[in-house]
């Protein structure tokens, strides 16, 4: 079945519209991204692979980004759908394609929010220096407190999209300020030469990717795509947002720049501070790798009375960011659970919605729980080592589905592109650039995923039979959430095909561009 024989239907979905501002869709989706977060747990690893060269790879990064959030804007103008890039890729590509995309944002949003639940937790007891308990990551205390944090957001959820808008933006405002301190301050103290033995002085040849191996190149490169993932956030709240077919698109747009500001200065300033080493406070250490902002902490800020209230409000500002991340990914995925239950992709009782919260209140409770069931069941595996593996898997699915959804541009727009430069352009050659990028990083990722002996993953299993391949913890995390995603499909198709027929989505209007204003 394909795509050009499904019927088109707009549904209301019972969300509440212009519920959020320009502004607040900008703090949803930079809050996504967990910055903070997200630097914790991948700047060493980053600095492992690529050395001195990590802040170019902050900018290298950024290009496919920018462009697959130039094609989220402009698919947006044309269908503002929750679902994004399920109903975008089902209407240009046909339903299964569009199902699978669907389930790349279910997959990926998942699979994180085991580690954004530990990380808040751990970092909990370590902001009231319970470090004992906080070195136990798969304990049984900072087990409990992830699933209550769990718990919390996904009621905050529930509650409103507004309540959450409003919590997004303190808990931002507190994260991005500490976090521009803290890079600024490590810049300075190099600069005015009181930075500890290690430090490096910022030089022209840190952006010269000559000086290490294509291959660090890309591994540094994919870890960097997963810390800048999570803006269309905002695009997923579309139909809450005021001016829905704009303001979302620009707020994805603004949320990756602003994104590129952060990374590069604190990048910039931790490498220039604690050097990539792999003793010391160095970056690669491995024994700092997995966490390099707490480590660095009390090394940037000092030991003073002063310096020590900055380390604690920089522990509060990672477990802020974990818990606001947590919260801000759930937002997408309960809505793109509704918009696949409102076109009969998903069991109709996803569409069911909370008649004074306008919350999809079911798709909203189920994306915890599963959320729950998954953190624990990965905490008792390999004593927590599969959470770190799933966190790498993501990068998979992150290219799976922004690529596709550059793709989709490309095709959807496909008949008008020629109309004027700027339709090219923006519609056109930059998603499929995106796109192209992103797809040749999902290749080469699942190349070294399978390997274990590459070094990507920590845990692995040996084949049974045949050749005694050692294959990677990550590749069988990204294989085993595809054949389940496959299966799901499958089955779903069997019980209730009319979405499968074609008879829900459209892109009658899709080729020839916008026909709402």
């Amino acid at each position: 079945m394909t795509a050009s024989t499904i019927t088109e239907t707009q549904v209301d979905k019972g969300l509440k519209p212009g519920a959020l501002s320009l502004v607040s869709s900008i703090v949803i989706g930079v809050a996504s991204t967990a910055p903070a977060y997200s630097l914790a747990a991948t700047l060493g690893a980053i600095a492992a692979f690529c050395g001195l060269i990590s802040p170019l790879v902050v900018l290298i990064a950024f290009v496919p980004m920018l462009f697959i959030s130039i094609g989220y804007s402009e698919l947006n103008k044309a269908d503002p759908d929750c679902g994004t890039t399920f109903t975008w890729a089902t209407r240009a590509f046909g339903p299964r394609t569009g199902w699978m995309g669907g389930w790349g944002i279910l997959a990926s949003d998942i699979l994180v929010m085991a580690s954004l639940s530990q990380v808040a937790s751990v970092y909990t007891f370590h902001l009231f220096n319970a470090d004992s308990i906080a070195n136990d990551a798969t304990g049984g205390w900072v087990l409990l407190l992830g699933l209550t944090f769990l718990a919390v957001m996904t009621w905050v959820c529930y509650r409103g999209i507004e309540i959450s808008a409003r919590l997004q933006r303190v808990l931002l405002s507190v994260e991005v300020i500490i976090l521009m301190v803290f890079g600024l301050v490590a810049l300075i103290r190099v600069l005015t030469g009181n930075a500890p033995a290690g430090h490096v002085t910022p030089s022209i040849n840190w952006f010269n990717p000559a000086s290490v191996s294509f291959s660090s190149l890309i591994s540094g490169l994919l870890l960097m795509l997963f810390i800048y993932w999570g803006w269309d956030t905002s695009v997923s709240i579309n139909e809450e947002t005021a001016d829905r077919t704009r303001n979302p698109g620009r707020a994805a747009i603004i949320a990756t720049v602003l994104l590129l500001v952060m990374y590069f200065v604190v990048t910039l300033g931790v490498q220039a501070f604690a050097g990539v080493g792999t003793t010391g406070t160095g970056l690669a250490n491995p024994n700092n790798v997995g966490d390099v902002i707490s480590v660095l902490g009390t090394a940037v800020f000092g030991t003073s009375w002063f310096g020590q209230l900055f380390y604690h409000l920089l522990l509060l500002m990672v477990l802020s960011s974990a818990a606001a991340s947590a919260q801000t990914t759930i937002l997408p995925t309960a809505r793109t659970m509704l918009s696949m239950s409102v076109h009969r992709a998903l069991p109709d009782s996803f569409a069911r919605m909370h008649p004074r919260y306008f919350t999809p209140s079911v798709a909203t409770l189920v994306m915890g729980g599963v959320s729950a069931a998954v953190y624990v069941l990965m905490n008792y595996l390999s004593q927590g080592l599969v959470i770190a593996d799933a966190v790498t898997a993501i990068g998979v699915w992150i290219a799976f589905y922004y690529g596709l959804t550059g793709f989709t541009c490309a095709w959807y727009y496909r008949k008008t592109l020629l109309s004027s430069a700027r339709n090219f352009l923006m519609r056109g050659l930059i998603p499929l650039l995106g796109g192209l990028m992103l797809y040749f990083a999902l290749v080469w990722s699942i190349g070294s995923d399978f390997n274990f002996a590459s070094g990507v993953s920590y845990t692995s299993w040996t084949l049974p039979f045949g050749p005694r391949w050692v294959i990677g913890g990550v590749f069988l995390i990204a294989l085993v959430s595809a054949v389940l995603g496959l299966v799901i499909m499958v089955a779903w198709w069997l019980a209730r095909p009319p979405f499968f027929q074609g008879k829900v989505l459209s892109r009658s209007t899709a080729t020839l561009g916008p026909t709402r204003p």
